[in-house]
């Protein structure tokens, strides 16, 4: 990354003209990567999405999925029920 030096005439700020190359950007990005501990979680990821590229693709066939598919249970406790009541939404 450019940084001004003490006694150096370049201002402390980037200006377009200053940018690095992509070349020392991308290396700055990895160091950065590397010091927060990314670059795990990213080779995790990338291996996750090698294998699903790999694996198989999933179906498109519509006797494949179920016709009817249940809803999910909602319960409501005993305190949401009194909170609820006391600002009149009444959850039946």
């Amino acid at each position: 990354m450019t940084t001004s030096q003490p006694g150096s005439s370049r201002a402390s700020h980037l200006v377009h003209d200053e940018l690095g190359t992509p070349a020392e950007m991308a290396a700055d990005g990895r160091e950065a990567g590397r010091n927060l501990g990314l670059d795990a979680r990213l080779e995790r990821r990338f291996d996750r999405a090698a294998r699903a590229a790999v694996g198989t693709p999933p179906s498109i066939r519509f006797e494949d999925y179920p016709a009817e598919v249940g809803k999910r249970e909602i319960r409501v406790s005993d305190a949401a029920a009194r909170l609820a009541n006391a600002m009149h939404l009444h959850l039946d």
